[in-house]
């Protein structure tokens, strides 16, 4: 019997493919995806999504959304409450399990799982060490899209906001760069791939500096 599971959704490739993982191994049940939204902009926090294009995406997979939504300029204080908030909820249905897309940070899965075990939630991390070129070659090769959403300026320039996630992207990224951007240099939005039932209709709006570092492309719904 499958059991059920909460999934920390990003919107971008890497939790697409732990999904993708969590769904082929049929373990788990993911009753809901929790995304982190910031109320100020309406924007997938980090990523800059709109938010219509993240319930279109839910949509598609037929997955539950729950969005966590939190200020501009959030404090670490008001995000924990906000999000430890959400995830109680679950517990009152017994629900303890939270599943997340992250791939080689020590501190940030520790915290995650200490945050987690606080509130009585066992913490899955289904690509865990797995090599980031790797990853990136299978998303691709299943057949999955993403656009790049924002990309940090101090490592990379304007020009890779708003392109295709595809060989020629990973390809053309300097030595420095992990080609998942697990460092945050960069943020991707999936829109097609075999998980779904329909592609997202999108098209690339306009690249906007924010906090005088980080670029961000305005993709569009169609």
């Amino acid at each position: 019997m499958k059991k059920d599971a909460l999934f920390s959704w990003s919107s971008g490739k890497d939790s697409t493919l732990a999904l993708n993982k969590v769904i082929n191994a049929g373990h788990f049940n993911v009753i809901s995806l929790i995304t982190t939204v910031t109320d100020t902009y309406d924007r997938v926090s980090m990523h800059g999504l709109r938010v219509e294009l993240l319930e279109r995406q839910a949509d598609s997979l037929g997955i539950p959304l729950r969005k966590v939504t939190i200020p501009g300029n959030c404090t670490n204080r008001i995000y924990e409450e906000r999000f430890g908030k959400c995830i109680n909820d679950y517990r009152k249905m017994n629900v303890d399990t939270i599943i997340f897309g992250d791939i080689f940070l020590e501190d940030i899965r520790k915290y995650r799982e200490e945050r987690m075990s606080a509130i009585k939630m066992n913490s899955v991390f289904p690509i865990w060490k797995e090599d980031s070129y790797e990853l990136g070659r299978r998303f691709i090769e299943l057949g999955f899209k993403a656009k790049v959403v924002c990309v940090d300026g101090d490592v990379l320039e304007k020009e890779y906001a708003g392109r295709e996630y595809d060989y020629n992207f990973i390809s053309s990224l300097p030595e420095t760069i992990d080609p998942c951007g697990e460092n945050g240099e960069f943020h991707t939005f999936t829109y097609d791939g075999p998980l779904f039932n329909q592609g997202i209709e999108i098209k690339k709006g306009e690249v906007v500096l924010r906090n005088d570092r980080f670029y961000y492309c305005d993709i569009l719904p169609r």
